[in-house]
């Protein structure tokens, strides 16, 4: 279950492609990057949700 503590960086690299692709559809002038941004916003949301929830769960199960 070690792998578990790496998937929440899944989600910031996720983000990070589609900030990208927001800030490229933004320069090519198209009326729809906003929906990549909220997918991004979403990504880093994730994250940090993710991120403090194994806490928790490390928090209340120490290993000995």
């Amino acid at each position: 279950m070690s792998y578990l503590k790496y998937t929440p960086y899944a989600y910031l690299l996720f983000a990070v492609i589609f900030i990208f692709d927001g800030i490229s559809k933004l320069n090519a002038g198209n009326d729809t990057p906003w929906l990549s941004f909220m997918i991004a916003g979403l990504g880093v949301f994730m994250f940090f949700f993710r991120r403090n929830y194994f806490k928790k769960i490390e928090n209340r199960n120490p290993k000995k």
